[in-house]
């Protein structure tokens, strides 16, 4: 063979294996990254993760539903209440629940015209216990805009324009609805308001403060007597020295020589003050027979002038009385329960 044929054959077969030298490391290189993609890919896929348990859920809350009439009976004032125990109703968790449910369909004040005072009967073994009670008076009109003002130690009660006291019948906004305009509401429920603060209170002089304490709801009813006008009692205070002279005499029952010797028994009474006494008794035994006649003519005019409507609608008037429920944590109120309301709305229709 030539020695140009060799040289070519020569370089042909260096060529030869110079490709397929190339080729193995391509196919290296290749399967090297097929290997390091298949790495990567093992990395990045996720792996079978252990179920991991959940703490535990925290036990829910349940909350009471807030009632629409939850808070009514703390809405009206206390009439007659002294300033310085109004604290004292707040130290119970008073239930009222039976004045909610009596709204309810079903119920004695459901659909009606309401307005509602509260006051407060003492009861407890030990210490002072105030426990309120609220009055519904079903009414088509307010049964009054006047108060009365009486306690043993004043002579003469009074009867004061609810202003004056700083009182009014106000409509009372459920709690669901405080966010609408009393307009809007066209409210049959209408509580007792006064809006004499506390703190203005030292600003007053103390007998203007015990007008507080001894107010009582007034209403007149001209169909019926009340107790004074029946009573046969009239409350003396006699001004003596050394001291005040407060008794109660009944014209009917007691004999005024032997009332006024027992006094000097007592020493309540000196003997040289005897006869100025009895005449000072006599004038208010007269006065007050003078001020029952004068009521019965006055209710006596009432009537004649009142239409068969406005009769009817006296004639209509109920009242019913409320007590707190009994609980665990609340004083028994059971035991105090009672349909008397005070000496001008006489008693209720019923107990609740």
């Amino acid at each position: 063979m030539r020695k140009g044929t060799k040289r070519k054959a020569a370089q042909a077969s260096r060529k030869d294996e110079t490709a397929s030298t190339s080729t193995e490391a391509v196919t290296a290189i290749e399967e090297q990254q097929q290997q390091q993609n298949k790495e990567a890919a093992k990395i990045g896929r996720p792996t079978k993760r252990s179920k991991v348990s959940k703490p535990p859920e925290p036990e829910p809350e349940f909350f009471d539903e807030q009632r629409e009439l939850e808070d009514l009976w703390k809405q009206v004032f206390p009439v007659g209440t002294e300033w310085e125990l109004l604290d004292l109703l707040s130290k119970y968790k008073w239930n009222f629940s039976n004045l909610e449910d009596a709204f309810e369909e079903g119920g004695v004040l459901h659909g009606k015209k309401v307005y509602l005072f509260s006051c407060t009967e003492s009861g407890g073994k030990s210490g002072v216990i105030l426990i309120p009670t609220v009055v519904a008076v079903v009414s088509p009109f307010p049964p009054s805009d006047k108060i009365g003002v009486k306690s043993v130690q004043r002579e003469k009660e009074e009867i004061l324009d609810m202003k004056r006291m700083k009182m009014d019948w106000v409509p009372y906004i459920p709690l669901g609805k405080r966010g609408s305009s009393v307009e809007r509401l066209k409210s049959q429920i209408f509580i007792l308001s006064c809006v004499q603060r506390r703190a203005g209170l030292k600003q007053l002089d103390e007998y203007r403060v015990k007008d507080f304490e001894y107010c009582l709801p007034y209403f007149y009813h001209p169909f019926k007597e009340d107790e004074t006008e029946q009573s046969t009692i009239v409350n003396i205070m006699y001004h003596t020295e050394p001291k005040l002279v407060v008794c109660e005499f009944d014209w009917e029952l007691d004999e005024l020589e032997e009332f006024t010797d027992d006094l000097i028994k007592a020493e309540e009474l000196s003997e040289d003050q005897k006869d100025a006494f009895k005449e000072f008794v006599k004038a208010k035994v007269r006065e007050e027979k003078r001020a029952n006649r004068e009521a019965r003519e006055k209710r006596k005019n009432a009537r004649e002038s009142m239409s068969e409507e406005e009769k009817a609608a006296f004639e209509s008037i109920k009242f019913y009385k409320f007590y707190p429920l009994n609980t665990p944590s609340t004083p028994d109120s059971e035991c105090l329960k009672t349909a008397f309301i005070n000496r001008y709305y006489g008693k209720a229709h019923q107990v609740l």
